[in-house]
């Protein structure tokens, strides 16, 4: 038994509430024994959510041309990418690849469009259309639209939508770095209109920008307060034509141990391992769910390929686990 790990453990489990300082010596002990670090923090994903590992599948329904400047991302009107550009898509099209992502496997399917928000009428109708359409074919909506006041909120709440997402990246000491377009506290608003809606809400970031491990422990304990229930780690995969293309990319191992520690800072939320992970985790991908994440995005991100559905529920079964919300 490791002691210090147990410690940690049994206050993650018991009071939901380790300190920043608890989260520190947890890096340490998964660079001396990383496999250790994995198999606690496997143990408070059973005690909290069992053996079940939720899917998500996404639609790039709004592409490019955006004007915030996030240096990581390929639609952003700032920087020359191959990233396609296209408006809004039919409520048609959404509606169908919703009920592909079902057939697949998918427990939640998230509409994503690129801006800064959404600001036409027309574009609102075609999305709340489709949230309701969703609904009905037995798989929650989710959205990713950007900034969201009070009014909108409840107006995707009235229309369905289960869950909005919207992250904050990276750390507060770490975003100018990364985006000057906008505040910090815009985003934190975005969340926590959501939650006053009552939809559930969806809120991490990326590794892998640059930024300290303390730094990613710091934007964990942020997204602890706004007390979301889905937290996406996104793991840098570097486009070219953005300030980031060069960038380092992260071992494997530190991706995992970042999973840990998040787990045991949030023990009882869904940690989901999205954007990048086949790139990043490699051979590894399937530690991700014995180091502590139930949830995965399945399928295509944004601009970039993932993994088909087939693949990533074979893991998750071949691992003992089963898929379920």
């Amino acid at each position: 038994m490791d002691y210090e790990l147990e410690r940690l453990k049994e206050k993650a489990i018991a009071d939901r509430n380790i300190e920043p300082e608890d989260a520190i010596t947890l890096y340490r002990i998964g660079l001396e024994r990383p496999f250790m670090l994995f198999a606690y923090a496997s143990e408070i994903t059973q005690f909290y959510k069992g053996k079940k590992i939720s899917f998500c599948s996404i639609i790039n329904a709004k592409s490019g041309l955006c004007p915030e400047d996030c240096k990581f991302c390929a639609q952003s009107s700032h920087y020359n990418t191959d990233a396609e550009i296209y408006p809004l898509l039919s409520n048609k099209t959404i509606v169908e690849r919703a009920a592909q992502a079902k057939e697949q496997g998918a427990h939640m399917f998230g509409i994503v469009t690129s801006g800064t928000e959404i600001d036409s009428d027309e574009e609102w109708k075609t999305i709340e259309e489709s949230v309701k359409e969703i609904n009905h074919i037995g798989i929650k909506p989710c959205g990713s639209l950007g900034m969201l006041d009070k009014k909108r909120a409840e107006k995707l709440k009235k229309a369905g939508l289960f869950r909005y997402h919207h992250n904050l990246e990276t750390a507060r000491s770490y975003f100018s770095h990364i985006c000057t377009t906008h505040d910090y506290d815009e985003d934190i608003e975005t969340i926590k209109n959501a939650k006053e809606a009552g939809l559930s809400t969806c809120c991490g970031g990326i590794i892998g920008l640059g930024e300290t491990m303390e730094q990613r422990i710091e934007l964990a304990f942020t997204i602890k307060e706004l007390d979301v229930d889905s937290v996406p780690i996104n793991i840098l995969n570097p486009i070219k034509g953005t300030p980031l293309e060069h960038q380092r990319p992260l071992s494997p191992m530190e991706v995992l141990i970042t999973l840990s520690i998040f787990r045991f800072i949030m023990p009882d939320k869904d940690i989901k391992v999205c954007g990048g992970k086949e790139k990043n985790l490699r051979q590894l991908l399937p530690l991700a769910i014995l180091a502590g994440c139930n949830s995965l995005m399945t399928g295509n991100y944004l601009t970039t390929p993932g993994r088909n559905a087939q693949s990533d529920m074979e893991m998750v079964m071949d691992l003992g686990f089963y898929p379920g919300i």
